[in-house]
């Protein structure tokens, strides 16, 4: 299993509404609405690490009121 963990900027006044939407993604494993230069973080779960850049292009960086995002990938130790 690959993790990532994505970093999200949001429009101001967007940060729960984009929350909430994250939730509802397939692969969204956590949700966190955070303080500092972020205002969100996400964790994602997928089989191989090929299915992560799909996930990130297509459904999470697609949802309106999302400025930005970075991408933390995991391996596995």
């Amino acid at each position: 299993m690959i993790k990532a963990y994505v970093l999200i900027v949001t429009d101001p006044g967007a940060t729960h509404r984009v929350a909430l939407a994250l939730k509802d993604i397939n692969h969204v494993t956590e949700v966190h609405e955070v303080m500092g230069p972020y205002d969100i973080v996400v964790e994602v779960e997928a089989e191989q690490l090929t299915d992560v850049p799909p996930i990130l292009a297509d459904q999470i960086r697609t949802l309106e009121g999302i400025q930005s995002t970075t991408s933390l990938v995991a391996f596995p130790v």
